[in-house]
């Protein structure tokens, strides 16, 4: 069914609006200006603040802006995937169980086997003419390393890239493919806690099910299920889109792609520079009461979207927002999210980006976008690249 077409941005803003889509940066900007919190009545009533500080307050501020629906979208179907989906006290325990699997130390285990996929990757492209930087390279990346911590087969990631875009894709606007996306995951994942049951090994899903929570006991099925899906939605669209992008903008920005090449030790600063300029997550809060916020009337049960890449757009927390400044040294920015939510994943995430840019500047040193062909970015709660055609080599 066609959207209605947006009349006033202030007032009328829609995220799934082609122009939004597309490129929302002036579209926030202007509402900074004019309107730092726009209100639509889509979606059954939405707040969007644009500015970094009542972005924070939001975040910061769980009492007032519920964890209950996280994401915007059409109807009332919800999905429950604790700890992002739970409010403290309730967040705390699975919260604390799936940090030391993602600490620093335990992320450089995994440099190795992710440098193995992103060359196997790389193999299969770097004889052509041409590629998808997404479809082909970014997509499969956190897919075949979520698979390989958790213990299952990596022909599985096809599958897994298709539950994603039921859930975060078709998923936006059409309930019925929300439900069955939720229902698959929760089956496939209810089968491998059973076999790790029967026989565990040394796996991220072995390792929920001997967790402890407070009380020394074992965690529920529906506790480890919500957090396997948590990992799987939450842990996948939204690296191999950072990637995407990051792909997109060297794709697109020859000097800053020449200057990595030749000076591959700035790779790490422009990557979080990627992540402030093209960050990808967006999430959401419940008004729990009527409140205010920066002097705006909330009014209880409608929701705030959460917009870090807005935050790390805002001029008055970054110099020259939006230009991309790929050595940029002062760089707050809050891609991972900010408050009691803020992403788990985040070295992993950073360490994910950094070798698949490392070893394709190293083999593909010479790449960009291929405007003969569709480009095409992902509408809802994650932004990235969904085609992402380039021309391979110099041309």
């Amino acid at each position: 069914m066609a959207r209605s077409p947006v009349t006033d941005w202030a007032s009328d803003w829609d995220h799934l609006d082609p122009a939004w889509i597309g490129n929302p940066y002036p579209i926030w900007q202007n509402l900074r200006d004019r309107c730092p919190i726009a209100h639509t009545d889509r979606y059954n009533g939405v707040y969007f603040p644009t500015r970094y500080a009542d972005i924070r307050d939001v975040a910061y501020d769980p009492d007032r802006f519920s964890s209950r629906r996280v994401v915007v979208r059409e109807g009332e179907y919800r999905v429950n995937s604790p700890p992002i989906t739970s409010d403290p006290p309730e967040h705390r325990p699975m919260r604390m169980v799936l940090i030391p699997p993602f600490t620093p130390q335990a992320v450089a285990k995994l440099e190795p086997q992710t440098r193995r996929v992103c060359n196997e990757l790389i193999d299969r492209i770097i004889s052509q003419s041409s590629c998808d930087g997404a479809v082909d390279y970014a997509q499969h990346i956190p897919v075949r390393i979520i698979a390989h911590m958790l213990g299952i087969p990596a022909e599985d990631g096809d599958q897994f890239r298709s539950w994603i875009a039921m859930a975060l894709q078709e998923g936006v606007t059409n309930q019925s493919a929300l439900k069955r996306a939720e229902q698959e995951i929760s089956d496939y994942f209810a089968g491998q806690i059973a076999r790790r049951r029967e026989r565990a090994g040394d796996d991220l899903v072995s390792f929920l099910i001997n967790a402890r929570n407070p009380d020394n006991g074992p965690f529920s099925d529906r506790q480890i299920l919500g957090a396997l899906r948590l990992l799987l939605i939450a842990g996948i669209d939204t690296t191999w889109s950072a990637i995407g992008s990051s792909l997109w903008h060297l794709a697109t920005h020859a000097e800053d792609r020449e200057r990595l090449v030749r000076r591959p030790e700035l790779i790490g600063t422009a990557i979080e520079e990627f992540l402030r300029a093209y960050a990808p997550v967006t999430m959401a809060r419940e008004v729990v009461d009527n409140t205010e916020l920066g002097g705006c009337p909330m009014r209880k049960g409608e929701m705030v979207m959460l917009s870090f890449p807005a935050a790390n757009r805002d001029p008055e927390k970054f110099a020259d927002a939006d230009s991309v400044r790929i050595d940029r040294t002062q760089n707050p920015h809050v891609a991972f999210g900010l408050g009691i939510h803020r992403c788990i994943g985040s070295n992993l995430a950073r360490m994910e980006m950094r070798i698949a840019l490392e070893e394709w500047l190293k083999r593909i040193p010479e790449f960009a976008l291929d405007r003969t062909r569709p480009m095409t970015w992902s509408e809802g709660a994650v932004r990235g690249p969904r085609l992402l055609p380039l021309v391979l080599g110099s041309r």
